[in-house]
């Protein structure tokens, strides 16, 4: 599936998310239960069908790594799991981001939310710039090192998620 055409887009990893929930506000209606009562069985199913391929579409264009992984599964690029393995991460990364952890896990034992917020900035930074990166990259159609970046991505989602979680068990 291309989430881009379905939801009828540019295909950018660069995008306005207002434009985007328009059009996905529009082919919604258009494909609304409601609109096909006088049709057939199989119109309402392609119908359904659309409705569903419509709103995985919206799900994958929302999410940045899923929209980068669509750009690079369109251009016949490994992406997502494939990728993961096709382009393993550097070494100095991996002990960076399991020092982050271990950092984040004893501001947790110790309590301290503070601390727990600045690691979190400072990885949301990483996160800007790598987005940055990937927005230039897929602009310019030079797709070096993109996998590599998207597996950074994820080992930060992961992290703020993890951050997240404390936050929520500290504050309680």
């Amino acid at each position: 599936m291309d989430p881009f055409a379905t939801l009828g887009i540019a295909r950018s990893y660069r995008l306005d998310l207002a434009v985007v929930e328009r059009k996905h506000r529009e082919l919604s209606r258009a494909l609304h239960p409601d609109a096909f009562v006088g049709a057939g069985p199989s119109e309402r199913r392609a119908a359904l069908a659309k409705a569903v391929e419509a709103n995985e579409a919206l799900r994958i264009v929302r999410d940045p790594i899923l929209r980068a992984e669509a750009l690079l599964a369109l251009s016949g690029m490994l992406a997502g799991e494939d990728a993961a393995d096709a382009h393993a991460m550097a070494p100095e990364f991996l002990m960076d981001m399991l020092e982050q952890r271990e950092a984040l896990a004893e501001a947790k034992r110790a309590r301290d939310l503070d601390s727990v917020r600045k690691m979190a900035g400072a990885i949301e930074a990483r996160v800007q710039a790598v987005d940055v990166l990937l927005s230039e990259r897929f602009a310019s159609g030079e797709f070096e090192g993109v996998a590599g970046k998207l597996g950074e991505m994820k080992f930060y989602r992961r992290f703020l998620d993890e951050v997240s979680a404390i936050e929520d068990e500290l504050a309680a």
